[in-house]
């Protein structure tokens, strides 16, 4: 805080505020201050109270300026009779704010002026001049918002990357960052299985952390953010810059890892997403903003893409999974082998791991150890065989193209009947009719395709030169991966008054694959 005492009595506060500091060095800033102290000097104000807003913009009223709420806040409480800013724009874009304080000008006595002097609001002539001022300003940013708009637009529509911050995995340029697009395949890959590791898991391993839930070809890396700011000042250094200071590496985020699977880009799609039209939750619509062309296909990207579409739409289902959505963790990962994975032999539904059991409400209770010892055995056994390789199924790549090109059709059909919503051409309960019936159709092909992507990466199990050691040394989910894809596992009750643990009362099927049969 700068104090300069005077023998006048009006107390002051100055503004001071840039848009945008690349540089953040203070000297625009500088130049601001000593254009206001020299007014106040001129006037024989007191200054008591200076109010920087350094790098912060007025044009979008939901951003905070510190700086600005605490001047409001102190004026509220009688801290100060005149307000000195360089330019009427500095203080505010916004015509409501300034009518605030052309209410404080008549209603309290709050003088303001600009370096400038023509924004002394003591004045009609200066309170008519301040809202031209401030309604001419407000409009050029509306239409600077729509020209900027309009060019993004035209950029996704051609395919271009959108300007920004960099991702991970690409360079600045558009190019892969090949060890980057190894850690994003990873997460993809790890992620898109339907019984995978949690966001949390693989945030865990990226942050070069171990353990039974946590998927080992995951390369450890340094936080985005961190790597960021040291490319940054490489290139201010190449400028004669002074470098920023670089943050401490550390863990990755939940929100971060999210955030990358979330996103169209790194399975080549073109994304626009309108400001206007922001769901509550915009992350969760991100495959909603992809854009679409008059036919209602996707518009692909002019980059090279890291993860096969199919894949990103299984990343999605899951993450749309009402079962993730609504637990209370948003944790989808599995702590025990056949936990959701074995099935009651009376229900027929997977049974729960409930402290050292396997549990399936009202009809049994069984021991985990016993069970999972029984079941690793039987799965070592059938990795041991000859012919294991014979058993791997292969991808119908041609029916899941066909099927990704049916999902956009029907996603079409929406964005359509929506727009036609929109303007008046059919009424609601026909939009909502149309969303009904697309939707469920969606449902239906999105399961299809998982079931044709689903459970194929078993972590380099089946390659291995011994299989049945490459089980014992992989997590845990890739173990249910490998047990899931030989055998469906039933357990049934125990026989009372029977301690001993009965194999015929677990019972292993295997199913039916190329090169498979059963004992």
């Amino acid at each position: 805080m700068l104090v300069y005492v005077s023998k006048a009595s009006t107390r002051t506060a100055v503004y001071l505020r840039i848009s945008l500091d690349r540089n953040m060095d203070g000297l625009a800033i500088d130049r601001q201050r000593e254009d206001c102290l020299k007014i106040a000097s001129d006037r024989g104000w007191e200054i008591t109270e200076e109010y920087v807003d350094q790098s912060k913009s007025v044009t979008d009223k939901t951003k905070r300026r510190p700086a600005y709420d605490k001047m409001v806040a102190d004026f509220e409480a009688g801290k100060f009779d005149a307000i000195i800013c360089w330019d009427l724009d500095r203080l505010t874009r916004q015509p409501r704010q300034l009518e605030d304080w052309i209410d404080a000008a008549q209603e309290r006595g709050l003088l303001m002026v600009t370096a400038n002097g023509e924004a002394d609001l003591t004045t009609d002539s200066g309170r008519l001049f301040a809202r031209v001022k401030a309604a001419v300003a407000r409009s050029e940013v509306e239409r600077k918002s729509v020209r900027q708009s309009r060019s993004h637009v035209q950029r996704a529509q051609q395919g271009r990357a959108p300007k920004g911050v960099r991702p991970l995995g690409y360079a600045t340029n558009g190019d892969i960052v090949e060890e980057e697009a190894v850690a994003i395949h990873a997460i993809f890959k790890n992620f898109a299985i339907e019984d995978g590791p949690s966001i949390a898991s693989i945030a865990k391993g990226l942050s070069g952390e171990s353990g039974p839930t946590i998927p080992k070809d995951l390369p450890h890396l340094p936080k985005h953010s961190r790597t960021l700011v040291i490319e940054r000042n490489e290139r201010r250094a190449s400028e004669g810059l002074q470098p920023r200071p670089v943050p401490e590496d550390g863990r990755w985020s939940s929100s971060t890892v999210l955030g990358i699977l979330r996103n169209p880009r790194y399975a080549g799609y073109s994304v626009y997403t309108d400001r206007n039209d922001r769901a509550e939750n915009k992350r969760r619509t991100w495959h909603a903003q992809i854009l679409r062309d008059d036919q209602g296909e996707p518009v692909m990207g002019q980059w090279t893409p890291i993860v096969d579409p199919n894949v990103w739409w299984n990343a999605q289902s899951r993450l749309d999974s009402p079962e993730r959505i609504t637990n209370r963790t948003g944790s989808t990962a599995r702590k025990h082998i056949g936990s959701g994975l074995f099935l009651c032999g009376i229900c027929e539904q997977p049974v729960k791991a409930h402290s050292q059991r396997y549990r399936c409400e009202g009809h049994m209770m069984r021991s985990r150890e016993q069970i999972d010892q029984f079941v690793l055995a039987v799965i070592r056994e059938r990795l041991a065989r000859p012919d294991l390789i014979d058993s791997i199924p292969s991808l119908d790549e041609p029916r899941l193209s066909a099927l990704a090109a049916q999902v956009a059709i029907h996603e079409g059909k929406i964005k359509r009947a929506q727009r036609d919503y929109d303007n008046d051409t059919i009424e609601g309960f026909d939009l909502k009719r149309i969303r009904d019936r697309e939707t469920a159709e969606i449902a239906k092909l999105e399961q299809e395709r998982r079931s044709l992507t689903v459970s194929i990466d078993l972590g380099g199990v089946l390659d291995a030169k011994d299989p049945a050691k490459a089980f014992d040394d992989a997590d845990l989910m890739i173990k249910r991966r490998v047990i899931d894809f030989f055998m469906t596992v039933t357990l049934h009750p125990h026989p009372r008054g029977k301690k001993a643990f009965d194999p015929a009362t677990v019972q292993v099927v295997p199913k039916s694959q190329p090169g498979l049969t059963s004992n």
